[in-house]
């Protein structure tokens, strides 16, 4: 169990984090909006490699 201390300095890193990167975040999230053709193939196709291959582990493990 992490004691108090801990518990603070990791909330005051991941602040710092935040803080960080927002401007990053900030301008991804304004080009993501003016792009005219969203790619989802580019976003769904490793997503479902990886159903996929997580399905073969099951399967694979079962026999």
């Amino acid at each position: 169990m992490m004691t108090t201390w801990e518990q603070v300095l990791l909330g005051i890193v991941a602040l710092a984090l935040a803080f960080f990167f927002w401007p990053g975040v900030k301008a991804s999230l304004e080009r993501s909006r003016q792009a005219e053709q969203r790619d989802w193939l580019a976003v769904l196709l490793p997503i479902g490699a990886v159903v996929l291959f997580v399905i073969l582990l099951v399967v694979m493990a079962r026999s």
